[in-house]
C-alpha cells in the first residue's frame, strides 16, 4: 500500500496562491489523467468500504464539483448509484437546501428530494477535506431528506486546516487517501 500511497501523493499537483494570495491549492486533476495512479485510489478506498468491517453504503454522494467524478467513479465500480450535491440555483427538480457559514460569508448546498430514500446507507465523498464547512453542510442536508450517513471519504486530508476534527466531533467517521 506504501507505494500506491506514494503514487498518488506524486499526482497531486500543488498551487501556490490559487484561488487567491496565501492559499495552497491541491490539484488532482494529474491524479485523474494517470490511470494506475487512479485506480490505486480507487481501490484504497474499495478495501476500506468492501473488504474491512465497516459499514456498507447503499449509494455514493458527490459533492461538487470534484466528488463527482470520485464519487461517480467509485459507485460504477461498485455497481451502487451516485447522487450530486450541488450548488444553489443546479437542479431543476424539487430540491432540499442547506445554508452554511465560510471563513468569508456563506454558501448553500442542495439536493434532490427524492434522491436518497429514508434509511438508506450513504458514503459521501469529495476530492480534500480542508476547514469541514461544505462537508458538514453536505451531512446536515442529507439527515434533512433522511439518509444514513455512514461516512465521508476523501482523497486528500489537510489535518491542519481541522475538517476531520469538527465532522469526527459531530459523530461521523472521516477516511482519507493521504494526509498533507
Amino acid at each position: 500500500m506504501s507505494n500506491s500511497i506514494d503514487l498518488i501523493r506524486s499526482k497531486i499537483r500543488d498551487i501556490p496562491d490559487f484561488p487567491k494570495p496565501g492559499i495552497l491549492f491541491r490539484d488532482i486533476t494529474p491524479l485523474w489523467k494517470d490511470s494506475p495512479a487512479f485506480e490505486s485510489c480507487m481501490e484504497i478506498f474499495s478495501t476500506r468500504y468492501f473488504q474491512k468491517s465497516v459499514p456498507k453504503p447503499d449509494l455514493i454522494v458527490g459533492i461538487e464539483s470534484r466528488g463527482f467524478v470520485i464519487g461517480s467513479v467509485f459507485a460504477a465500480r461498485h455497481s451502487m448509484g451516485f447522487v450530486p450535491i450541488r450548488k444553489k440555483g443546479k437542479l431543476p427538480h424539487d430540491v432540499e437546501s442547506h445554508e452554511y457559514d465560510l471563513e468569508y460569508g456563506s454558501d448553500c448546498v442542495e439536493i434532490h428530494r427524492d434522491s436518497v430514500d429514508k434509511g438508506q446507507k450513504v458514503l459521501i465523498m469529495d476530492d480534500l477535506l480542508a476547514t469541514g464547512g461544505t462537508m458538514l453542510a453536505a451531512i446536515h442536508l442529507l439527515e434533512k431528506i433522511g439518509a444514513d450517513v455512514v461516512g465521508c471519504a476523501v482523497v486528500i486530508d489537510l489535518p491542519a486546516l481541522g475538517g476531520r476534527k469538527k465532522i469526527e466531533a459531530a459523530g461521523y467517521e472521516v477516511f482519507s487517501v493521504i494526509d498533507c
